[in-house]
């Protein structure tokens, strides 16, 4: 079988299962515990996050361990939206795109809804793209947090993180990024946002941990009430042991990051030319070039992309519609209608992501896809 969903989630790493183990056992302390046991635990947790802390060029305090991305963008949203209605004794303002995941477009939802927080959908163009200066027009002196995906996770087009952070550095707002999909392709520090969001499975950890780095400066009100862990900004009993596959994972994603990426880069290349040149009717979704190392998405007119899925998956190629977290769904992908793609079109749409250390033969898949594309539309 060729797994090729590692946007949807990666395999454990054994570096990371190795480290995690005497925390799964005989190093079982609670961090909060005031005994030789806990005060382990808490010296533990402590180092990783130090480490992660590292790669984001962020201070410890600055991490808060979540349980993976979308409680990640939940708690950057709406505890800095509502620390900013609690500062200022009304409900503000949130930029953001269309083209977002589901975890942040349904957090300012829930803002406008039980807040009356304003909301402003940026405008993308037809490869996904986010303009700075429409960034910098839709800013508002009640504008408390601009949130834009830094890689989306469907179409894997990369935004230029530094350009949009510099126009809102130049207003005081606070820029948020859901870097989920770019950990471990993309450099996350130096990007010059104030917060980012991360998922341990998308990068060699377990499902279960997350973390979202947020500057120390940038008010923040908790989502979970408790004992106060975390600085009082995410309460209850920390996963410890997820901690440390999240450091162990993201120390060797960045180090590898640089050389596997530009490898990937010329698989994923290979791969796109040799499917456009095999099936004739498909379309590259995103970003030519601006796009993940490993993410090529297609859409395949006239066919059922969930009935390719399933003719891949026959000829032992294991891929994806779109977003795990919208799995199940009937409804078009709101990214591709978005882009501007008709319902009908964004229905037969099918993602490859490759992982770290991918290594297959491009011609080969892209037959494979063509011979389920035929297969499909010969039972029409």
């Amino acid at each position: 079988m060729l797994y090729l969903d590692h946007a949807a989630t990666t395999p454990v790493r054994p570096e990371v299962r190795e480290a995690m183990l005497p925390l799964l056992g005989a190093q079982f302390g609670n961090p909060s515990s005031h005994h030789t046991v806990g005060e382990h635990a808490a010296a533990v947790l402590a180092d990783a996050r130090s480490r992660v802390a590292a790669v984001f060029g962020m201070r410890p305090g600055d991490i808060v361990f979540t349980s993976g991305g979308t409680e990640a963008n939940n708690l950057a949203i709406k505890g800095i939206a509502v620390a900013d209605l609690l500062r200022h004794g009304r409900p503000g303002h949130i930029v953001t795109t269309p083209v977002e995941h589901e975890s942040v477009l349904a957090s300012c939802a829930h803002l406008d809804r039980v807040y009356g927080v304003a909301v402003s959908y940026l405008p993308v163009d037809a490869t996904g793209v986010v303009s700075p200066d429409d960034v910098a027009a839709a800013l508002r002196d009640d504008t408390a947090l601009v949130s834009i995906g830094y890689a989306n996770n469907e179409i894997g087009t990369v935004q230029d993180a530094a350009a949009i952070a510099a126009v809102t550095a130049a207003r005081r707002v606070p820029l948020h990024l859901d870097a989920v999909q770019a950990a471990g392709w993309l450099p996350l520090a130096g990007t010059g946002a104030d917060a980012l969001s991360i998922a341990g499975h998308k990068v060699g950890a377990p499902q279960g941990i997350g973390a979202l780095a947020i500057r120390g400066r940038v008010p923040l009100e908790p989502l979970i009430h408790g004992g106060g862990q975390e600085r009082e900004r995410r309460s209850g009993t920390e996963n410890v042991a997820g901690a440390v596959g999240l450091a162990v994972a993201l120390e060797l994603a960045e180090a590898e990051r640089t050389a596997d990426t530009a490898r990937t880069v010329a698989l994923r290349d290979a791969f796109i030319a040799a499917t456009l040149a095999a099936v004739p009717e498909a379309r590259l979704t995103g970003h030519a070039t601006r796009r993940l190392a490993g993410t090529a998405s297609f859409t395949f007119a006239g066919v059922s992309g969930e009935a390719v899925l399933l003719e891949l998956e026959r000829r032992g190629v294991v891929s994806s519609s779109g977003s795990a977290c919208a799995a199940g769904s009937d409804e078009a992908s709101h990214v591709l209608v978005a882009l501007g793609i008709p319902a009908e079109v964004a229905q037969t749409a099918v993602r490859f992501t490759f992982g770290h250390g991918a290594s297959f033969d491009a011609t080969p898949l892209a037959r494979a896809v063509a011979d389920a594309v035929t297969a499909v539309r010969s039972t029409g």
